[in-house]
C-alpha cells in the first residue's frame, strides 16, 4: 500500500450503524388509550362514554376522529381550566406495561455492545403533552403526537398538530434522512444521503392504524412486532400476522428474556452481521 493510499484509507470515518425502534403508544408501550388513565374520570366520564361521544361527533361532523378526540378534550379541559403542566400530570399516572420502563436502557446497552447505536421513536395519536409527564419521555429520540397551542395563560385552545393513522408514514422518512423537525420541509429533497435505512427500523404496534407504517417497512426491508395485551383477545395480531403486515406477534412483555426482548436482539445481531458482511462484498 502506497503512501497515498494509506492517507484516503486513514481518513475514512467509520460510519455508525443506527437503528431506530419505533413505537405506537396506546395498546402498544401502555394499557388502553393514555387518556384512560385519568384524564376520563377527572371530567366525570366513564371511558366508553367519551369514546361514544368522540366517534359520534367525528361520524356526524364527517370530521377525522383524532379532531374529534382532541375537541371533545379541548372542551372538557376548558372547563377544568386545563394547562399543559395539567396534561403532564396526567401522564404520570400512566401504568406501562411489563418491563417498559427498563427496556430503553436494557436494549441501548445490548446495542452499544454489538457498535450499533439504538435510537427510539414514538409515532402515536396520543397527546404530546401527556407523553412529556410520563417516566419514559427522556428515553425516546423524538416523539411525534397530537398536542395543542397554549394561550398567554397557558391555557389549551386549538389543536397544533394531529398524527393519524396516514400521518405517521411522514415521520419514517423523517427519521430515515435525519430531518427531525416536523417543519423542517428538506425531508421531500431527492437525496442519496440516508442516515437510518428502512432496513434498520423496527416498528411495533397494536391495531389497523399502524398498518400504513407498517405496509412501508415491509416493502422495503424494514421489521414490525405486532403486540398485544397479555391474557386478552390476539385478534387484532393475528390479523396482522395473516395479511404479512408483521414479521411476528408476540404479547406487550418488555422484559429481560421475553418474546419482544429476544426478538429485538436477535434482530440487532443480524444487523450487525448483514453490515460485516457487506463490507466484504
Amino acid at each position: 500500500m502506497n503512501t497515498k493510499q494509506q492517507k484516503l484509507q486513514g481518513s475514512k470515518t467509520k460510519k455508525e450503524i443506527v437503528v431506530a425502534l419505533l413505537y405506537d403508544f396506546d395498546g402498544t408501550l401502555a394499557p388502553g388509550n393514555m387518556h384512560e388513565h385519568g384524564f376520563i374520570h377527572q371530567m366525570g366520564l366513564t371511558t366508553e362514554d367519551f369514546w361514544n361521544k368522540s366517534d359520534n361527533l367525528a361520524a356526524n361532523q364527517n370530521a377525522d376522529s383524532n379532531l374529534a378526540y382532541m375537541w371533545l378534550t379541548l372542551e372538557e379541559a376548558k372547563k377544568l381550566g386545563t394547562k399543559k403542566e395539567d396534561f403532564m400530570s396526567y401522564g404520570k399516572g400512566v401504568k406501562y406495561f411489563e418491563g417498559v420502563e427498563s427496556w430503553f436502557d436494557r436494549i441501548n446497552a445490548f446495542g452499544k455492545k454489538l457498535g450499533i447505536k439504538v435510537e427510539h421513536y414514538l409515532i402515536s395519536s396520543g397527546l404530546s403533552e401527556m407523553v412529556e409527564g410520563m417516566s419514559i419521555y427522556p428515553k425516546f429520540t423524538r416523539i411525534y403526537a397530537n398536542r395543542y397551542m397554549y394561550d398567554a395563560n397557558g391555557v389549551a385552545y386549538w389543536p397544533a398538530r394531529i398524527v393519524n393513522y396516514t400521518d405517521k408514514t411522514q415521520y419514517l422518512y423523517r427519521i430515515s434522512k435525519g430531518c427531525l423537525d416536523e417543519c423542517d420541509k428538506s425531508v421531500n429533497n431527492r437525496s442519496n444521503e440516508i442516515r437510518v435505512p428502512f432496513k434498520n427500523m423496527l416498528y411495533f404496534g397494536d391495531g389497523l392504524t399502524d398498518v400504513p407504517c407498517m405496509a412501508i417497512l415491509q416493502e422495503n426491508g424494514g421489521h414490525c412486532i405486532g403486540v398485544y395485551t397479555p391474557h386478552k383477545s390476539k385478534k387484532n395480531a393475528e390479523r396482522l400476522i395473516a395479511d404479512k403486515r408483521v414479521n411476528i406477534i408476540a404479547p406487550a412483555n418488555y422484559s429481560e428474556e421475553s418474546a419482544i426482548d429476544k426478538y429485538v436482539k436477535a434482530l440487532l445481531q443480524k444487523i450487525k452481521a448483514d453490515a460485516e458482511l457487506a463490507k466484504l462484498e
